[in-house]
Parts: structure tokens; C-alpha cells; sequence
């Protein structure tokens, strides 16, 4: 009986993990989940809608009942097999799938579903569960490469980005201490007060300068217009941050799958199982088809050149004969 369910766990993390040897069984299921999230997404935001909520309500509601299902099924589904994923070390024991639990994946899977069970122990404001409800979204990074993408870069730079926005928080202060020294007696309403002019300084720095707010004394303007321009430059930080990035995510991505390539060929050959931990590697890693198929042929041309030069350098053995021993090239 241990074996039969060890089997059927295994099975389990194959069809919801992606392998080699389920590769499009898991991207049908992984198709079928991610129309469900944006299903959901839809439902939520249309449910906002108070006409189409006062007609469709029933409709919406027991979509939101399906849709619990089957989240809960694939969060306990995933919790039961989390032992079977390779390389993240999850043991068949408490400690083991509290691992797992505490994990950013299965925590969104919870957020996905704990709100909805929560309506059962306390009174909850159903404006507060909508939009609570939203947080599936991030349900997405689970099956969306570019969505990890950004979540690894945003946690390899995070002190650069702590950094910038520390910068920014320093400016939009001394910001909003200027125009308030400049503006306070002419317009007390709006720049009554140092956290009042964050508003004003705010929307300057981010350079989009609603207008409700301005400045009317000289100084006030040119020292508008100064922060302005340097805003143009606060705002890029992060920006440029960002970029640089994925730059070198998708830099990393490629060597790292480029190594797996060249240990999979290194006899000259590949075999279904490797060709299948290659696919699973692609995708996770965000990398099409086409330059996969580049990186794979521009690999064996560099091989197959190595051992032209290998042949090429090759010392001659010359043939003698038997009886004189004398050469007979």
C-alpha cells in the first residue's frame, strides 16, 4: 500500500512539477490552471460591477465555488507530493512539508483560498474579501517564467533598490521641506505643513504633476522647475535598475542552460531523458524554442570542429613491413 501511494505521489508531482516524462500531460494541466486564474481575475473584477453582480450574482458565486475546489485540491495535492520535487529538499515528514508550506509558491496558493474559509470562523467585509481575492493573480508565477523572472530580480537587486528608493525618500523630504519654507505663507492650505507639501512634491518628482497643487511665488516655480528636472533623473533609478536586471538574469539563464546543454552532448549524443531535463530546464528558464535549437547546433558545430582538429593533428602512424620492417606509406 506505502508503494501504491508512493507511486501516485510521484505521479502527482510529475503531473503538477513538470518531468521528463510528463512534460505534455503537466503543460496541459498548467494551460488548464492558468485559463482558471484569469478566469478568476475576470470574475472579480466583473463581480465589482454592481449591475452585472445584481444579475449574474448566483453565476458568480458558484464559479467562486468551483474555482475553491479545485485550488484546494491542488494546494493539498501539492502539499502531498512536495517530497517527489527534485533539488528543494523536501522531506516525507512534518518539518519537511512545513518547508514546503512556509515556501513563497504555496503561500500564494494559500492566499488563493484562505479567504474564503476564513467567511466560516469571523465576519468578514465582503468589499475587503474582493479585492483580498485579487492576490490570485500571483498565482501566475507558478506557470509564468517572465513572472519569476522578475521576482528573482527583484530579489538579487534588492539593495540596489533599497538604495535608490532610499535616495528618493531622502529627496522627496528635502523636497518637501523647500517648497514648504517657499510657499507656506502664500498658500497655507496647500503648503500648510511639511508632510502637506508631500503631495506637491510627490507628484513633481515623479514627473507627473497633476496640477491641483502648483507654485506661484519666483522662487516657488524655479524651484519647481529644478525639482522637475532632477525627478527626471530619480525616477529613471529604479528604472534602469530593473533593466539591468533582466539583462543579466537572462544572461545567467542562458549559461546555465547552455552548461546543462553541453554536459547532456558531452558523449555526442542525447537521449530521451536528457532531451525531456532539457525541455523542463527551457521553460523554466524562459528560453524559446529557436534559441534553444541555436544554442544546440551552434554547440555540435563547435564539437564537431574540436574533433577536426583532433584528426587533423593526429601524429601519423606509419605502416611497416612485417618481414624488412620498412615503411610501406
Amino acid at each position: 500500500m506505502r508503494v501504491l501511494g508512493a507511486r501516485y505521489r510521484y505521479k502527482a508531482s510529475q503531473l503538477m512539477e513538470g518531468s521528463e516524462q510528463a512534460t505534455t500531460v503537466s503543460r496541459i494541466f498548467d494551460i488548464t490552471m492558468i485559463v482558471l486564474i484569469i478566469a478568476n481575475v475576470l470574475a472579480i473584477m466583473l463581480e465589482s460591477v454592481a449591475s452585472l453582480a445584481e444579475k449574474y450574482g448566483n453565476e458568480f458565486y458558484w464559479f467562486e465555488i468551483f474555482s475553491i475546489v479545485i485550488f484546494t485540491l491542488e494546494y493539498f495535492i501539492r502539499v502531498w507530493s512536495c517530497p517527489e520535487i527534485k533539488n528543494k529538499g523536501y522531506s516525507d515528514d512534518f518539518k519537511g512539508r512545513l518547508k514546503y508550506i512556509l515556501s513563497f509558491p504555496a503561500l500564494v496558493d494559500l492566499a488563493a483560498i484562505l479567504p474564503f474559509y476564513l467567511t466560516f470562523f469571523i465576519s468578514i467585509d465582503l468589499r475587503f474579501l474582493r479585492v483580498f481575492r485579487i492576490l490570485r493573480v500571483f498565482k501566475l508565477t507558478r506557470y509564468s517564467s517572465a513572472m519569476n523572472m522578475l521576482l528573482k530580480v527583484l530579489k538579487e537587486e534588492s539593495s540596489a533598490f533599497f538604495a535608490a528608493f532610499s535616495i528618493l525618500t531622502i529627496v522627496l523630504i528635502l523636497t518637501a521641506s523647500g517648497i514648504y519654507l517657499l510657499e507656506h505663507d502664500i498658500q497655507p492650505e496647500a503648503f500648510g505643513s511639511i508632510p502637506a507639501a508631500m503631495w506637491w512634491a510627490t507628484s513633481t518628482l515623479t514627473t507627473v504633476g497633476y496640477g491641483d497643487v502648483t507654485p506661484i511665488t519666483p522662487m516657488g516655480r524655479l524651484f519647481g522647475g529644478l525639482i522637475t528636472v532632477i525627478g527626471m533623473g530619480m525616477v529613471a533609478l529604479p528604472a534602469g535598475i530593473l533593466a539591468s536586471g533582466f539583462s543579466a538574469q537572462l544572461k545567467q539563464n542562458r549559461t546555465i542552460y547552455r552548461s546543462k546543454l553541453i554536459q547532456s552532448y558531452s558523449d555526442g549524443v542525447l537521449t530521451e531523458q536528457e532531451k525531456g531535463d532539457l525541455e523542463l530546464l527551457r521553460r523554466e528558464l524562459g528560453i524559446n524554442e529557436h534559441e534553444a535549437e541555436l544554442l544546440l547546433f551552434a554547440h555540435r558545430q563547435h564539437q564537431h570542429s574540436q574533433d577536426g582538429n583532433k584528426a587533423i593533428h593526429a601524429p601519423k602512424v606509419h605502416q611497416r613491413c612485417p618481414h624488412c620492417h620498412e615503411s610501406i606509406d
